[in-house]
């Protein structure tokens, strides 16, 4: 854990490596946000690292999504999350599935991504199985800019919960 005094302070590169991940494999946000410092407390840091998400573009904000993993897919079962996708999605018993529920995740997903071309994202700390399945089923409806808008809104609640967990 740091502190927002730390973080306030420090080099840009400390900066980046210390809160770096709060949005997943995207440190280009926090190099952003390094520039906006000082933060009066954390959610000024949240707030200006969302802003950078909304000013960036689409082209950034879809490379954003494509950064995250899909829920109980491939890359969770080799091992190779990271620490912070691990922890959420273990938290949401993805981590527990049985092989019909592997297939259904596997499917559901897969569907997903072909339909908008990124991964389906959800904060998986605010969910369970059930309530993920039943999101991929209803998501799947959306308009793709809808989408977009919805995933970038629940990459914003989880790095919310990161940088509160990594921060104090």
């Amino acid at each position: 854990m740091t502190t927002l005094q730390h973080l306030n302070t420090c080099p840009a590169d400390a900066f980046v490596a210390e809160i770096g991940f709060a949005f997943e494999d995207s440190p280009w946000i926090a190099r952003a946000a390094a520039a906006a410092r000082p933060f009066a407390d954390r959610d000024a840091l949240h707030a200006a690292m969302v802003a950078i998400v909304a000013g960036a573009g689409e082209d950034a904000q879809v490379a954003l999504i494509r950064a995250h993993p899909d829920l109980a897919g491939r890359v969770a079962r080799e091992g190779r999350l990271t620490a912070a996708s691990a922890a959420e999605q273990a938290g949401a018993g993805l981590d527990a599935l049985t092989p019909a529920e592997v297939a259904r995740f596997d499917a559901d997903n897969g569907a997903y991504r072909d339909r908008f071309g990124f991964p389906f994202v959800i904060c998986a700390r605010e969910n369970t199985k059930a309530s993920i399945l039943a999101a991929l089923a209803r998501r799947r409806a959306n308009e793709r800019s809808a989408e977009i808008a919805t995933a970038l809104a629940e990459i914003a609640k989880i790095a919310k919960l990161r940088i509160e967990d990594a921060v104090n």
